[in-house]
């Protein structure tokens, strides 16, 4: 057998293994999972599920801030515009201009920040506001991602949790019936998305032919200033190693999609899509799984020459 041979059937080996291990993590989390990964360099994958569509949730403020950039690349939008923010009407949310009380004057790329970095709702729906789900739908479609589909800003995403939800407010959500119910969790219904069309969307953006140019370079720096360490990040816990990405949470559902970048040149976009079968809000479990299952691929992807860099 040729070299060449013998390290293709190490690598696809390795990939089953690491499906298999993947499978076992989720399982362990008391999570289903879904998950794709792709060296940008090579192309090859480790997929598990990657086509299946799923509620995306504030992943899909990923798509809104590509078409931004996208837009600006293009001399349509101006990021350095300001806007007026009253203190009065925001979309709610747990964190930035969601939760603060007085009024405030941003630019459109320090909304873009505030989307990224803390996943602020009321900057994301400003920004979909200036965008248009129709603008950013159809970015998606001219990238190929034909199974990326935005429906409802966070606004009315949240009016639809809220209404299925109930009188009882937030509590009710801790209720095995009321989660059965909830739109937002289905993908027929509200944004989605599948994990294989979430990597692609990265390497387009990691390749320069989703924003190209300076537009491009700011964004992914952009998303390299996410300030949540316990997701994807928490699987590469080396100095060297660059994570970049974004976050998406409802109930049940934790996400995160994002590029890891190796000092020796490696390149892995990742996307992990859990539904966990707790319905407590806090399960450090399901958050650590994504790291964990991201690792896996990622070793998986750089076996058999590169993985040993770093001990797993």
């Amino acid at each position: 057998m040729s070299s060449d041979r013998s390290t293709s059937k190490h690598s696809t080996t390795s990939k089953h293994t690491a499906s298999t291990r993947i499978a076992a993590a989720f399982a362990d989390a008391g999570v289903s999972g879904l998950l794709h990964a792709r060296d940008l360099d090579t192309g090859a994958e480790v997929a598990l599920g990657a086509d299946t569509p799923v509620s995306t949730s504030s992943v899909h403020k990923l798509c809104l801030l590509t078409t931004l950039f996208r837009e600006a690349a293009a001399g349509r939008i101006d990021l350095t515009r300001q806007l007026d923010v009253p203190a009065a009407g925001r979309t709610t949310g747990t964190t930035g201009l969601a939760v603060m009380l007085d009024a405030a004057r941003l630019s459109l790329r320090d909304l873009a920040y505030l989307t990224v970095a803390v996943s602020d709702n009321a900057a994301a729906d400003l920004l979909w506001q200036e965008v248009g789900l129709d603008t950013v739908n159809r970015t998606m479609t001219q990238l190929g991602l034909t199974r990326t589909v935005a429906v409802h800003t966070v606004r009315d995403l949240y009016a639809a949790l809220a209404e299925d939800a109930g009188p009882a407010g937030p509590r009710a959500l801790l209720e095995p019936a009321v989660l059965a119910r909830l739109r937002v969790l289905d993908p027929a219904f509200t944004n989605r998305s599948t994990a294989r069309e979430m990597t692609a969307l990265l390497a387009a953006l990691w390749h320069g032919e989703a924003c190209p140019g300076d537009h491009g370079a700011d964004l992914r720096r952009l998303l390299g200033r996410q300030v949540w360490p316990h997701r994807l990040a928490s699987g590469f816990p080396f100095d060297d190693v660059r994570v970049s990405g974004k976050t998406g949470t409802l109930p049940t559902l934790r996400h995160e999609v994002g590029v890891v970048e190796y000092p020796d040149g490696g390149r892995y976009a990742v996307a992990v899509f859990t539904r966990a079968a707790g319905t407590a809000l806090t399960l450090p479990a399901a958050d650590a799984v994504i790291g964990t299952t991201a690792r896996l691929a990622v070793d998986a992807l750089r076996a058999p020459d590169r993985s040993a860099e770093h001990p797993r």
